[in-house]
C-alpha cells in the first residue's frame, strides 16, 4: 500500500515538474529537456511498465508524425510568402479600419488555424498581425488576442487542427469528413461567441483614431502553396476513407512544398529539419509516458467517478466542463489523455465533447494551452505586455459562454446528423 502511494506521488510530481518547466522554460531549455528525463525516472521507478510504454510509443508514433509533417508544412508555406500575403490581404481589406481589421484577422486566423494547426496560428501569423497593425497605426491588443484565442477554439473542425484532436480521432471512431461534419457547427458557433465578445471588450480600442499608411497594392498569394495545402486537406479525407494514417498525407504535402523549395534554394535541408521541432515532439512523447503512469496510478480512477456517462445534453455539457477545467489545472494535452480512454465508452460525441473542452476552455488561462505559453513569448518578443488581469477577464467574459454554446451545438449536430 506504502509502495503504492509512493509511486502514485512520484508520478504526480514527475508530472508537475513537466509542466511547470514547460511554462516557466528554465534556462530557455526546451520541455523536452526536463520531460524525457522525468518519463525516464517514472519509468525506472516502475510507475508504468516497459509493455506500457512501449504501447503509449506505439500510439502517439503516428500523432507525432503527423505534427512534424504538418510543421514543415506551415514553415514551407511561410517562407513561399503564404502569412506575407496574409498580412497585406488583411491591411488591405481593413483601409484604416480597425473594426474591419479585426473580422479579417479572425477570419484568417479561424482558416489557418483549421487547415494547417493552430502552431501556424501562434507561430506564424501572430507576427504578422503585429506587423499589419502597426502599419495601420491601430491599436494591436484586439487583434494579437484574437490570435491567441482563435489558436484554440477554431482548432475544433478537423481532427488535424489541434494535436489534441489527433490524440482523440482513433476514440471517436469517426471518419475525417464526419469529425468535419459533426463540428462544423460547434466550430462557427464558438467562433461567433468569440467575435461577439471580442468587439465589446475591446470598444476603446477598435473606435481609436489610427495614423498608418493605407495599403493599396494587392496580396500576390502563392498559388503553388495554395493548392498543395488544399490537395493535403483532401488527401487527410481520401485516406481517412482509406484507413490511411493521416500523417502520410501530410509528408506528401511537406515533401512537395519541400523539393521545390531546394529546386529553387529558398531553403535548406538543415533549415527544414529545424522547422520539425524534434525537441517538442520528444516532448510528446515523453509527455503521454509521464501522463500515462499518472493515470494508471490513481488519476483515472478519480476521473472515472466524475466524468458523465451518456452522450445527453446534460451528460455532454458535464463531459465538457470537466475536460475544460482539467485543460486548465494540469493543461491541455495531458487533459485529453487523461479523459479519452474514460469517455470513449459512451460513444463518439462524448469525446467530441472532450475535445470542446480541453480546446475552448484553455483560454482562461495561460497554462490551459502550450499554444498561449507559445503566443506570450512572441508577444513579450514584440514588446507587447501582455496583462494576467486583461487575458483573465476576456477568459471569463469568453470561454463559458463559447463552451455551453458550442456543446448545445454538438448536442443537435449528433442528432440532426445522424450516422
Amino acid at each position: 500500500m506504502i509502495e503504492d502511494m509512493l509511486v502514485e506521488s512520484l508520478s504526480v510530481a514527475a508530472l508537475a515538474v513537466v509542466l511547470v518547466c514547460a511554462v516557466v522554460r528554465p534556462f530557455r531549455w526546451p520541455e523536452a529537456a526536463f520531460a524525457v528525463p522525468a518519463a525516464g525516472v517514472v519509468v525506472a521507478a516502475g510507475a508504468i511498465p516497459l509493455d506500457d510504454v512501449r504501447d503509449e510509443a506505439a500510439r502517439l508514433g503516428p500523432v507525432i508524425g503527423f505534427l512534424a509533417g504538418v510543421l514543415v508544412l506551415a514553415k514551407l508555406c511561410a517562407d513561399e510568402g503564404l502569412f506575407h500575403a496574409c498580412g497585406t490581404w488583411m491591411a488591405r481589406r481593413a483601409a484604416g479600419r480597425p473594426r474591419t481589421l479585426l473580422a479579417a484577422v479572425f477570419g484568417l486566423a479561424s482558416v489557418i488555424t483549421a487547415t494547417l494547426s493552430l502552431d501556424a496560428t501562434v507561430v506564424l501569423l501572430t507576427p504578422v498581425v503585429f506587423a499589419t497593425a502597426a502599419r495601420m497605426g491601430a491599436r494591436p491588443a484586439p487583434h494579437v488576442y484574437a490570435s491567441a484565442h482563435l489558436s484554440n477554439t477554431a482548432s475544433l473542425l478537423l481532427p488535424v487542427s489541434n494535436l489534441t484532436n489527433l490524440l482523440a480521432f482513433t476514440a471517436t471512431g469517426l471518419s475525417f469528413t464526419r469529425f468535419a461534419l459533426l463540428m462544423t457547427l460547434p466550430w462557427l458557433v464558438a467562433i461567433a461567441v468569440e467575435y461577439a465578445v471580442f468587439r465589446r471588450f475591446f470598444a476603446a480600442d477598435l473606435d481609436a483614431p489610427v495614423d498608418g499608411t493605407d495599403v493599396t497594392e494587392p496580396p500576390r498569394m502563392p498559388r503553388f502553396a495554395l493548392v498543395t495545402v488544399a490537395a493535403t486537406l483532401a488527401g487527410f479525407a481520401v485516406a481517412s476513407g482509406a484507413g490511411v494514417d493521416p500523417a502520410w498525407s501530410a509528408a506528401a504535402g511537406a515533401a512537395v512544398l519541400g523539393v521545390r523549395a531546394l529546386a529553387r534554394r529558398r531553403t535548406t535541408p538543415v533549415a527544414i529539419l529545424r522547422s520539425v521541432q524534434l525537441p517538442f515532439l520528444a516532448f510528446v512523447l515523453a509527455l503521454g509516458v509521464v501522463v500515462r503512469a499518472v493515470v494508471d496510478n490513481g488519476l483515472g480512477d478519480a476521473l472515472g467517478r466524475v466524468v458523465p456517462d451518456g452522450t445527453s445534453l446534460p451528460a455532454l455539457l458535464g463531459t465538457a466542463a470537466v475536460a475544460a477545467l482539467l485543460a486548465n489545472l494540469i493543461n491541455n494535452l495531458p487533459a485529453v489523455l487523461a479523459l479519452v480512454p474514460l469517455a470513449a465508452p459512451a460513444g463518439p460525441g462524448a469525446v467530441l465533447a472532450v475535445l470542446i473542452g480541453v480546446n475552448v476552455g484553455p483560454n482562461l488561462t495561460y497554462a490551459g494551452s502550450l499554444a498561449t505559453l507559445l503566443w506570450r513569448r512572441i508577444a513579450h518578443q514584440h514588446e507587447h505586455d501582455v496583462s494576467l488581469g486583461r487575458f483573465t477577464r476576456l477568459g471569463l467574459l469568453t470561454t463559458p459562454a463559447a463552451l455551453a454554446l458550442s456543446t448545445l451545438a454538438l448536442w443537435l449536430s449528433l442528432r440532426l446528423l445522424p450516422g
